[in-house]
């Protein structure tokens, strides 16, 4: 019988990607986004369906699940795709662009773990592997403090879910991807900004123009990171966390060797 995978934001990018994957597979594959009806790939592969799901609304949130069950019977792997970033400095942001920050990429994990737990219970068993980020685990630029919350948070959130889950047979993962190729996520962040307020005006030139004329030889393959998701899907790997993309193992290495005041003077200079 195939197994079935979970994923969310796959309207585009990893989440897309991911699905195809295993769809090829022969996985079945119940594949979230927030506007469905503009999918027009994902609709024409048999073994995927398409459902609609804002992880932020709880009830959209539930609606999916319990029709993603309906339709496979049994969901195996849940994978919490679905996310965007905050930039700009903290003094500038406003109260909404905190909210939504918290609410895709922390609250929005939770929502679906929670929704998920009760059928995973049921089958004595399952996985929720967490798209996370090296920054996550390390801070890498400036201006984006909000993006480095989020993540810190959901890793937070997934090692402390080990102690509870683990008696219940239910396992969790977390993929901290680097820069990749074809991830658009220069298309999904917020900025941060306020006309009257200069203070910070050339640190965000600075990593805006490093954003927009990054060498995009310098990305991973996206395709790497959805091999690390394959393998904890299949259980091919059980490491807890997967650090992909060199950019991120280059930090982390760093990150060990150095006192944190020394890494983040080290981080600080390539932005004077």
């Amino acid at each position: 019988m195939a197994k079935t995978i979970f994923i969310t934001g796959t309207s585009s990018g990893l989440g897309k990607l991911t699905a195809k994957h295993f769809a090829k597979l022969g996985w079945n594959v119940a594949a979230t986004m927030r506007t469905p009806e503009k999918e027009t790939e994902l609709t024409q592969i048999s073994n995927i369906k398409v459902f609609k799901l804002d992880v932020t609304k709880q009830e959209q949130v539930n609606t999916a699940i319990e029709q993603a069950i309906a339709t496979f019977g049994k969901i195996d792997i849940v994978v919490n795709n679905a996310g965007m970033g905050t930039y700009g400095a903290l003094e500038l942001a406003t109260e909404e662009a905190i909210d939504n920050q918290y609410a895709v990429n922390v609250r929005g994990p939770i929502n679906v773990i929670r929704a998920f737990l009760p059928h995973f219970r049921a089958n004595r068993g399952g996985m929720f592997i967490n798209i996370s980020s090296f920054m996550g685990v390390t801070t890498a630029v400036p201006i984006g403090s909000l993006y480095n919350m989020s993540k810190f948070a959901l890793e937070g959130l997934i090692e402390g879910l080990y102690y509870e889950l683990k008696p219940l047979n239910i396992e969790l993962r977390l993929v901290e991807q680097g820069g990749s190729s074809g991830n658009n996520f220069g298309d999904n962040i917020t900025w941060n900004t306020d006309e009257n307020i200069k203070a910070y005006d050339a640190i965000t030139a600075k990593i805006k123009l490093l954003m927009e004329n990054r060498d995009s030889s310098h990305l991973g393959d996206p395709q790497d990171i959805v091999d690390v998701i394959d393998s904890l899907a299949t259980g091919k790997s059980n490491q807890f966390r997967t650090l992909v993309g060199d950019m991120g193992k280059g930090l982390m290495e760093l990150r060990k060797s150095v006192p944190i005041e020394e890494y983040l003077s080290t981080v600080a200079k390539n932005f004077e």
